[in-house]
């Protein structure tokens, strides 16, 4: 239903166009301005909170690990949607889903779109391999997980998400598979049939969502065993390193498990509800329980690993200007 004023008088998204789609409601004065200012918070946050794990990995030497570049790629992903998609969907759902940056602009953003939400798929997959390997084969991780060839893998899966967004765009364009409605100006939604859309949500969901599972329940298998072999183990010596490789263990296992939950419980009500629900009140709660999920991250190493609060410390006080302040050991007390 096309929203009217008092006075009956349609709103269009542009007034001065004939073929202006039309405003199916609007907030008051008081919600866009409390909306407007929630979202620019939410953006500025998720930057800024990403920004610092990016300087974070980049500056300090003793970071520059194959498991820290990844995280580093998933917080400039992380960042991007903050910068980027937070505000541009935040602008289209308080203006009523009208869209006022141009068709051209339209296509680019859903390659951009898809750009990042599929590199953070493939980024939690390169985590759970790392993972995987440091905890299964541990004697093999040095010469099987190195930084050439996890800056390799970071490479493949941003060249693998891009030519994604671009083939779906361009089949769009030129096969019509998939429906983005262009029957009115000012309109920019990705609509896709029923089976596309599954197909798309096990290319970048479902598959790699059970990569990460399945990997992710063999260490918690592993580590269980190993914690096994520490509690039968007696004798001073052995009972002191048992604890303290058992309490390693156990945190790691902890923050595996939380990684797993905040995936879970960011991606899956989404999915789940474009398929099963119709309710555009909805799919947007849960649209917007996505877009948050990349503040998340840094929030959850701000609270597990010290490293990340020290260095939080130094790039705030400005230390990280100093000389050599990038072989700071951030490590020690």
């Amino acid at each position: 239903m096309a929203y009217e004023t008092e006075d009956h008088e349609t709103l269009y998204c542009f007034p001065d166009i004939n073929s202006s789609c039309i405003k199916t409601f609007e907030y008051s004065r008081h919600e866009y301005i409390i909306m407007y200012v929630f979202f620019s918070l939410l953006s500025v946050w998720t930057v800024f909170l990403n920004l610092v794990v990016i300087i974070s990995i980049s500056h300090f030497k003793k970071l520059h690990t194959p498991t820290n570049l990844i995280i580093l790629s998933l917080a400039v992903t992380d960042m991007l949607i903050g910068l980027i998609v937070i505000p541009i969907q935040a602008i289209t759902q308080i203006e009523a889903r009208c869209w006022y940056f141009g068709e051209t602009f339209c296509r680019l953003y859903i390659i951009f779109f898809i750009l990042l939400t599929t590199t953070s798929f493939t980024s939690l997959v390169l985590i759970a391999v790392d993972r995987y390997v440091a905890v299964c084969y541990p004697l093999h991780y040095p010469q099987k997980i190195t930084r050439t060839k996890t800056l390799i893998g970071i490479c493949l899966s941003w060249a693998f998400s891009f030519s994604y967004g671009l083939s779906i765009v361009i089949v769009y364009k030129y096969l019509n598979i998939f429906s983005i409605p262009a029957i009115c100006y000012g309109h920019c939604s990705f609509r896709a049939g029923y089976l596309v859309f599954i197909a798309d949500a096990f290319i970048t969901f479902i598959f790699p969502f059970t990569i990460c599972l399945t990997l992710y329940m063999r260490i918690f298998y592993v580590v269980l065993q190993h914690v096994k072999v520490i509690n039968s183990l007696k004798g001073g010596k052995c009972v002191t390193e048992g604890s303290l490789k058992r309490k390693s263990e156990s945190k790691a296992t902890l923050i595996l498990g939380i990684i797993v939950v905040v995936y879970v419980f960011g991606y899956v009500p989404y999915y789940t509800c474009y398929m099963l629900v119709n309710s555009e009140i909805v799919i947007t709660i849960v649209k917007w329980l996505w877009y948050i999920n990349p503040s998340l991250n840094p929030l959850i190493y701000a609270i597990f690993y010290p490293w990340f609060k020290k260095t939080v410390k130094l790039i705030l006080t400005l230390k990280i200007f100093q000389p050599a302040s990038s072989l700071i050991d951030i490590f020690t007390e």
